[in-house]
């Protein structure tokens, strides 16, 4: 047995001899040392600050069907999206989807034929919510919004807080011309030749379908064929004495049919002065109520608070109006459309003529209703200023209760044509609706069987519990032609809590607030 020194147990041996390598390095050096393998993340991410864990991953929504109904539906399994054109107005309640809504938007991208919309809802479950919050986006992409008759008024505070134009309509208040021409007047005076004749005689056109507008409502009944006649002759005949020096009202149409000179004796047919007194007498007690009557204070005068062209949204408020009557109500609302859809019309002239820039508008009709019952043929003359929107650049938003207010007019006519406002818009939106008004929507609008049990569930609550939340608050169907309606559900954030509250006056009593006003506070 051999016994080894320690020290050379201790020693390394020698390595062998390697072969000389073609880049002077060793074999094993041209091999680089091997990665680690990477280690998984846990299921819900890893548990260190920032590090993007989440701390409730909920499972996703399971349907079951029959294979005879689910093999339709590879491999198209998920939905295609909810439109990302035009302002957020909430998710979707079943994917969770931001839903964004604008009725020009959607008429840009394709989406819908015509930019017309109609909202339909009980009260309280958060329509003007809604409308304010696409008037709130369409300000901020450049379109003007027009409140075009705020019977509340629900629209004042939002205006301002844009820097917006607020016209108060009323005795003691702001006055409104009927037969002003506004806007169009101002356009005219900028053109000139075949455009500015053909303006003139448009001008001409709303002077006189207001007026008789007006007269109809005075009346509770339509004028006569050889009042109408006397009415377009004296509108004329004004035009040439004033000469454009300043806008006609009321009082001078009054004053001049009064008066009887050749021309409207010649176009009442008439061949003395007696005959002619006997054919306008009716005209002329009708005229004298529009100035005397009921609507005096409000009509017979000039525009005190013109419509600012430039202003970014304008709200005509109405409110102090109502307290004297549905008639006074309904000759302001008339008037108050008339005005407004001027704006968009000479905005439209100036600029095919590139005298101005185009510019999008987005009218709000609210109480719809309101307007239309006020005396037969009411509907037509509000049927003709809507009917060419789209045309003009111009979105409408009409809003109402119920198709049963429309159901209500007078006449078959009436109510024929009032239902046509409905079929014009493109969007349709519910809120919370009871069945038997639903039945009269599927008419209008096709709506599923499921759609119908949703809109249903909306329109009361199941508790009889005080501060219980109403089911349908900030919920909305949303349909466009025979596609499936989205159902969203609209959270307000920052100052729209305060903006969009139509409920002030009730806050003061106890726990009307934390009940309903906080109802749609939770973020979108």
């Amino acid at each position: 047995m051999v016994t080894l020194p320690r020290a050379a147990l201790l020693r390394r041996p020698a390595s062998p001899r390697h072969p000389p390598q073609a880049f002077g390095r060793r074999a094993a050096d041209s091999q680089s040392p091997p990665k680690p393998e990477p280690v998984p993340p846990p299921p819900w991410g890893w548990k260190v600050p920032y590090a993007g864990r989440a701390a409730h991953v909920a499972a996703p929504p399971e349907y079951q069907a029959t294979t005879a109904q689910v093999c339709g539906l590879f491999p198209f399994v998920a939905g295609g999206g909810t439109p990302a054109d035009g302002t957020p107005v909430g998710r979707h309640q079943l994917g969770g989807e931001v839903v964004c809504l604008d009725p020009l938007a959607w008429l840009r991208a394709g989406l819908v034929t015509n930019p017309g919309m109609f909202v339909l809802g009980q009260p309280g479950t958060g329509k003007s919510t809604l409308v304010k919050r696409l008037v709130t986006g369409a300000v901020a992409t450049g379109t003007t919004a027009l409140i075009l008759g705020d019977t509340k008024p629900d629209y004042t505070m939002l205006t301002e807080h844009l820097g917006g134009q607020v016209i108060r309509i009323g005795r003691g208040l702001d006055r409104i011309n009927p037969l002003d021409s506004g806007p169009l007047g101002q356009a005219l005076r900028r053109m000139s030749g075949p455009d500015a004749a053909a303006l003139r005689w448009e001008v001409r056109s709303r002077r006189l379908s207001l007026l008789m507008a007006l007269c109809t409502l005075i009346r509770e009944a339509r004028i006569t064929n050889a009042e109408e006649v006397i009415l377009s002759r004296a509108i004329d005949l004004l035009d040439e004495r004033l000469a454009g020096t300043r806008e006609p009202a009321v009082t001078d149409v009054l004053a001049v049919i009064e008066q009887g000179p050749d021309t409207l004796c010649s176009a009442a047919r008439t061949s003395t002065p007696v005959q002619y007194q006997d054919r306008v007498a009716s005209l002329v007690f009708t005229l004298d109520l529009l100035c005397t009557g009921s609507l005096a204070g409000v009509f017979d005068g000039p525009t005190s608070n013109p419509i600012n062209l430039n202003a970014s949204m304008v709200s005509v408020d109405i409110s102090r109006v109502g307290a004297a009557g549905d008639k006074l109500l309904t000759a302001a609302m008339l008037c108050t459309w008339a005005y407004g859809f001027g704006v968009a019309d000479a905005a439209a002239a100036l600029a095919e003529l590139g005298i101005a820039r185009r510019r999008p508008y987005l009218a709000v009709m609210d109480e719809l209703w309101r307007a239309l019952r006020g005396a037969p043929g009411l509907v037509e003359y509000a049927d003709s200023l809507t009917r060419l929107n789209r045309a003009k650049g111009m979105a409408s938003i009409m809003i109402t209760h119920s198709l049963a207010d429309l159901d209500a007019l007078a006449t078959e006519e009436d109510r024929a044509k009032a239902r046509g406002f409905a079929d014009r818009c493109a969007i349709t939106v519910l809120a919370g609706l009871p069945p038997r008004e639903l039945a009269r929507v599927h008419q209008i609008t096709p709506l599923t069987g499921p759609e119908q049990e949703l809109v249903t569930s909306w329109s009361a609550p199941d508790s009889w519990q005080p501060g219980a939340r109403h089911p349908g608050r900030g919920k909305y169907l949303i349909k466009t032609g025979e596609r499936l309606g989205i159902p969203v559900e609209l959270g307000l954030v920052g100052a729209e809590r305060r903006l969009y509250n139509t409920d002030p006056e009730f806050e003061s009593f106890s726990g009307w607030s934390a009940a309903n006003s906080e109802v749609l506070s939770r973020d979108a």
